[in-house]
């Protein structure tokens, strides 16, 4: 029989390196949801599989499975592990267009009500959040709102209580707002120092940062409007319709729902409790039927 050919050998090799290293990921995922209770088993798995092995590269790991013994073993270390599996990139009125469709949509409905609930899910280091604040501001709306930002990753929040951001991202975030409708200079509500911009304290008057985990934890509030952004693309399709369930429950009949642009409502079983205000947008308004009070007639 002839022995097999190089590129057969090379691909067997290949093949045996893969499934030793899904082992290895699976075993990491398993220690951080029984050590520390964070369940990244719903997350999407190319997305998860190259994090993970950016923190063997970034923490000088020979394996996924050293990175699971520090993990196991180093109270430390999962702080760290937590910052480099999520994603807190974002910019001031990211996508000017969607926030220039919340000002002329949700806005006005907003303003029917006497107090304004918000929640920002996965508000990354806050840069969406005080973009909220803003455009509240400029509508006469703030004083009655309350917005409530959340994310699972301390170091993130920490950053987004702060409100310091490089001064190198003015430049795109004063564009952007004068695209979304911003009818003011956005220097107006920032003092800059040095290669830093800090976003002015009264931005923050009527901002509640919180943990949350959109995995494990239930609805966090009753809300009028509830974002997340850019959040949901990480995920597999079963813990996104787990979190399209938890936005749907935690919103006020006739509340808006914001998704990022590369998100949507059109597969999931929660579309039929939601119109769209802007599919293109990903904007969306919840049926105006109490849909959990027809399952607890039901019931």
């Amino acid at each position: 029989m002839p022995a097999p050919s190089l590129n057969v050998e090379l691909e067997r090799a290949e093949l045996e390196r893969a499934e030793l290293e899904q082992i290895e990921l699976d075993l990491f995922v398993q220690a951080l949801k029984r050590r520390h209770g964070h369940d990244f088993s719903q997350y999407a798995p190319a997305s998860l599989t190259r994090r993970v092995r950016q923190l063997v590269h970034a923490h000088h790991c020979s394996s996924i499975t050293g990175l699971t013994a520090r993990l196991l073993h180093e109270p430390d270390f999962l702080p760290l592990v937590i910052k480099g599996l999520s994603v807190p990139v974002s910019e001031m009125f990211r996508d000017p267009q969607v926030f220039l469709a919340l000002r002329e949509h949700v806005l006005p409905v907003l303003a029917s009500y006497p107090q304004i609930t918000v929640w920002q899910a996965g508000c990354a280091q806050g840069q969406e959040v005080y973009s909220l604040a803003i455009m509240l501001e400029e509508a006469g709306l703030y004083e009655r709102s309350h917005i409530f930002a959340t994310d699972f990753n301390p170091d993130a929040l920490q950053r987004a209580q702060e409100g310091i951001y490089p001064a190198r991202d003015a430049q795109l975030w004063s564009r952007n707002y004068l695209l979304a409708g911003g009818s003011q200079s956005l220097a107006s509500y920032y003092s800059a120092r040095y290669d830093f911009i800090k976003l002015d304290q009264r931005l923050r008057r009527n901002i509640t940062f919180a943990n949350h985990n959109l995995v494990t934890d239930k609805v966090f509030c009753e809300a009028h409007l509830v974002l997340c952004r850019n959040v949901l693309i990480y995920f597999s399709n079963p813990l996104q319709n787990h979190t399209l369930t938890l936005f749907r429950d935690s919103l006020v009949r006739g509340g808006h729902l914001c998704l990022g642009l590369r998100e949507s409502l059109d597969f999931a079983p929660v579309a039929a409790d939601f119109s769209a205000v802007d599919a293109n947008l990903r904007l969306y308004r919840r049926s105006s039927q109490l849909m959990a009070e027809a399952r607890d007639g039901a019931a």
